[in-house]
């Protein structure tokens, strides 16, 4: 594993600023509010040749808010897995009490102290004095916001750091995405087999896209936890919330198979279908997982009523797949990773041009191809383009002559013909001028 530098201290001290600014993209929430970030973040990062991965944390307070207990959990966390602990400290405010009781945690971790003293916009060094009081060695100045010293701190952290060539291997990314307090931290942790992210029943405790690499089977993953995503409606334009709604789509973006959490205990609300449709939308694999199904009154026909009803809901996605598990009990829940492969198979999966056009074929004798003013559909062969999502390229004379109707038939019997559950595909059809 690349080794781990964890930024940690207090609140708005510009953990996450700095954080984003090394990493090179904004994968923390920034903003000016204390306490926005409450999860520890990972992201890779280089330096003169020498990969690391970094870690944002929540800010350790010593007063008591409604996660201090849980933020200060995440940091000590990330305390004892880091080969390196990044100290950073607000030097417009100078040394605060506060600091002195972060100090004291990091001194009895005896790992590597970096103090880092930000903010200091117009190089005001002059302030760095106070700050020896920590214990903690020299203190490098650095301003994040103007990048001013990044350089010298980042020569200190990776000095004994291994040079590393190699893009690490982060495996198959699964992200969780679905409505606040669903339960997708819950099997997130279930899955992980410890306390990875924090967990709370209050609806809306996870508001970054949380990436988490590990091992099952000998195989590597990376689980994506993110934000709940309410309705656009119930969220103010520019709250930290927004922000984390947009981090979700992104996580949904870049994942290679999405699992969209369902509460089974409730009825499926307009903003579920919402979420399936933009997973669908971006052409990925899912599984539809039913959680807390452990507080469903259930009889033998309980899940058949279940699917039926998602077909129902979800009938622009027929070909979704649905497993019914519990986080709270972890029925099931195993069987989720295995799930992810599968779908992930089936949407990597190449079909050979001439099985294809067996299919097609045995599709336009079972039902002849439209015909418009006259003119009919015809259909010359068809090719697969490419994978994740299965996209097909169909060639025909005409592709004006293509209704919407034949294109759905089409996509059903190939359907029929290979399993594609769990994942979309696409039909494109160009049209052959000489053919017209």
């Amino acid at each position: 594993m690349k080794p781990l530098v964890a930024v940690v201290g207090r609140s708005n001290v510009g953990k996450s600023t700095f954080f984003n600014k090394i990493c090179g993209k904004r994968i923390s929430i920034v903003k000016d509010t204390p306490g926005v970030t409450r999860d520890r973040i990972y992201a890779d990062a280089e330096w003169c040749g020498k990969a690391f991965t970094l870690v944002d944390t929540g800010g350790i307070e010593s007063d008591k808010t409604d996660f201090f207990l849980e933020i200060k959990q995440q940091a000590e966390i990330a305390i004892d897995l880091a080969d390196v602990i990044v100290f950073m400290v607000d030097g417009r405010d100078g040394l605060l009490s506060s600091d002195k009781e972060v100090a004291t945690l990091l001194r009895s971790a005896k790992k590597p102290v970096i103090l880092t003293v930000n903010k200091l916009d117009n190089n005001e060094t002059d302030t760095l004095y106070d700050f020896y009081e920590l214990g903690l060695g020299d203190p490098f100045p650095i301003s994040c916001e103007q990048s001013f010293g990044l350089g010298d701190l980042l020569d200190e952290i990776v000095k004994d750091f291994p040079r590393s060539d190699e893009k690490e291997d982060r495996g198959l990314s699964i992200a969780f995405v679905g409505k606040p307090n669903v339960g997708k931290s819950s099997l997130v942790n279930k899955i992980l087999g410890f306390e990875r992210v924090i967990v709370s029943d209050v609806a809306g405790t996870t508001r970054d896209a949380i990436d988490t690499p590990f091992t099952y089977n000998g195989i590597k993953y990376t689980l994506i936890d993110t934000a709940g995503m309410r309705r656009k409606r119930s969220i103010e334009d520019e709250s930290v919330e927004r922000y984390s709604v947009l981090r979700a789509m992104t996580a949904i973006s870049r994942a290679d198979v999405v699992f969209i959490v369902f509460d089974s205990s409730e009825e499926i609300s307009e903003q579920d279908v919402r979420i399936a449709g933009m997973v669908h939308e971006e052409g990925k694999p899912s599984v539809i997982v039913m959680n807390k199904w452990d507080k469903v009154d259930k009889d033998t026909h309980t899940v058949n009523r279940y699917n039926e009803r998602l077909a129902e809901q979800l009938s622009f996605m027929s070909y979704f797949q649905a497993e019914y598990v519990s986080a709270m009990t972890g029925k099931r829940v195993e069987k989720l990773i295995d799930l992810a492969e599968a779908v992930y198979g089936r949407a990597s999966a190449r079909i050979t041009t001439g099985v294809l056009n067996d299919v097609l074929s045995d599709a336009i004798r079972t039902t002849e191809p439209p015909s418009h003013n006259g003119r009919r559909l015809k259909i010359l062969y068809g090719t697969q383009a490419s994978t994740n999502p299965p996209t097909f390229v169909i060639f025909v004379n005409d592709e004006e002559l293509v209704h919407f109707s034949y294109k759905r038939y089409l996509e059903n019997s190939f359907r029929r013909a290979f399993d594609f559950s769990g994942t979309p595909i696409k039909i494109k059809f160009v049209g052959r001028e000489e053919e017209k």
